[in-house]
Parts: structure tokens; sequence; C-alpha cells
């Protein structure tokens, strides 16, 4: 605290007190005041995606692929696996390519093979194998699959076989 002292005329001296400024000068604002009640049910009633019945029938359709995939050996579960990691990949190619695909399979594909693996692991546990031996015995499985075209890339070598062969008879006729 700093003072000051004054002499006047009258002789009397007074000492003034002088505080320091502050920092930041004083304000009235004292922050955003948010309304969440309103706001909140204002934006879940706006940015709901999806409906109660909406969801009930995408849990349906994912029972229904559950059970089919269940109803699988787990060799045609490995099969189909190695099946859709190929289509994954095609889809990649033609992502990279700049072609024309659809983004949804990306997602649709992930899930069903995680579908897939989890039905595979189920089982495993269901056989007492530990999650160590699990992953051995995945490790095994991976070297020993053999790499083969997708069926996406078949069905398409097929198409354009077929056309070449339809080119070639009309050039012979």
């Amino acid at each position: 605290m700093l003072s000051l002292n004054l002499s006047t005329a009258s002789a009397s001296s007074s000492t003034i007190p002088f505080l320091p400024k502050p920092l930041f000068p004083k304000s009235s604002f004292n922050g955003i005041q948010l309304r969440t009640r309103s706001t909140c049910s204002v934006l879940l009633s706006c940015s709901g995606k999806r409906t109660a019945a909406a969801s009930v029938v995408m849990m349906a359709k994912r029972e229904e692929e559950m059970k089919e995939i269940r109803q699988k050996t787990t060799d045609q579960i490995n099969e189909e696996v190695v099946e859709l990691k190929g289509e994954l990949l095609m889809l990649r190619l033609q992502q990279s390519a700049r072609n024309e695909f659809k983004s949804s399979e990306f997602r649709r594909m992930r899930k069903r093979i995680a579908r897939m693996l989890t039905v595979k692991r189920e089982r495993e546990i269901e056989e007492g194998i530990n999650k160590r031996l699990s992953r051995k015995f995945d490790r095994q499985w991976k070297k020993s699959i053999v790499v083969k075209p997708p069926p996406s890339l078949i069905k398409l070598r097929e198409q354009e076989a077929a056309e070449e062969a339809a080119e070639a008879e009309k050039a012979a006729s």
C-alpha cells in the first residue's frame, strides 16, 4: 500500500492511501449461463438419428445373422472370413483407384468378419482353449491360408472371359 503526504497552507498534514490497480479490470461479466434443460431436449429431438422401431429392426437382422453364423462349422467360418477379407481388399483397391463403390460395404464387411471371429472365439472358450493357445492357433491358421482371389474378382474375370468369347464368336462369324 502506498501513501502520499500532502502539506497544505493550513499546516495540517493528511495521508491519503493509494491502492494498487487490479491487474484485470472489474467487469460485470460473470460467465455464460447455459440452460441445459431446454437446449438438451431440443438437441436430442433434432439430432436423434434412429427411432426405436428402426433400432429394433436392426437388432432383429443382427440376431438372424448371428443365428446363421452359429449354424456354420468352424471351417466354413474360416473360409468365409478369408473370402470377406479378400473382398475388403478389393474394396480398398477400388477406393484407391477412385472407382465407384459403396462406402457402407466397408463397415458391413468388417462387422460381419468381427461377428464370425466372435462366434469362433466363443466356440474356443466352450472347448476350454485359453487366449494364448487361441492366438497360437490363429497364427498357424493364418500361415496355412492359401491366397486365392475373392469371389467378386472371380465373377469379374468370368464376365470378361464371356465378353471376350462373345466378341470372338462375332469376329469368327
